[in-house]
């Protein structure tokens, strides 16, 4: 007979996140209350709790970062960023992140997803790097259109890496697409998979690089003395 009582965790992730809990502690306790109600002694649940850590350790070793990265916006980062696109001719929104979204993408395509992202780029550089050249662009730029400017940045880098990993074989949204098809008799290698991600990819950068364009067009517009 099936037991349903290890289901009995899931009901504390729903409770836990509902109250508002500290989402590390509520996903602690409900592999607990599984693991206890599957009949499984307390040291054997903290060890399968370790083991998987230890397992999959690689995907944490990013957070050692974000103290580096907090650190350096303390002691002047996104000054020094705005700065040098300040003392950058020629330099606007639309250029810095069609650049970007260029960087972003290859290295995505390469495998390189961590290279870059939210935390570790856009924030502290990308965003403020953006926001000084709208400012030059816009001298009268309002706090709405600079929030606008910061939006596309992330967006850029959402993009970037969303359309760029898929060209790499070896990436875990290339082998689950080749899960699920597999799953309904479609056998597909994952390199076919890869190369018929190429001209999506190319398809999104051009598509979102207008966009940048455009977006860029709107504020030197809006930056232009009337006559």
């Amino acid at each position: 007979m099936i037991e349903y009582w290890p289901l009995a965790g899931i009901l504390v992730v729903i409770a836990g996140f509902a109250l508002r809990f500290n989402p590390l502690l509520v996903v602690a306790a409900a592999a607990l209350v599984t693991g206890l109600l599957g009949h499984m002694g307390v040291i054997q649940v903290i060890s399968l709790l370790g083991k998987g850590f230890n397992d999959n350790r690689f995907i944490t070793v990013v957070y050692i970062v974000l103290p580096v990265i907090g650190l350096l916006e303390r002691f002047g980062l996104q000054q020094r960023a705005r700065t040098m696109i300040e003392n950058m001719r020629g330099a606007t929104v639309g250029r810095l992140l069609i650049a970007y979204l260029a960087f972003r993408q290859i290295l995505a395509a390469l495998g390189l997803t961590s290279v870059a992202g939210h935390p570790q780029t856009v924030r502290p550089l990308v965003a403020p790097m953006a926001e000084a050249a709208a400012r030059k662009q816009d001298p009268n730029a309002t706090e709405d259109d600079i929030e606008a400017v910061k939006a596309m940045a992330a967006a850029t880098d959402n993009v970037g890496v969303f359309f760029g990993e898929d060209v790499f074989i070896a990436i875990g949204s290339i082998l689950l697409i080749q899960g699920v098809l597999k799953a309904d008799g479609i056998d597909i290698a994952p390199i076919h998979l890869s190369l018929w991600a190429i001209p999506t990819a190319i398809c999104a950068f051009v598509i979102h690089a207008f966009r940048l364009w455009r977006f860029d067009r709107r504020l030197r517009a809006a930056g232009t003395p009337a006559a």
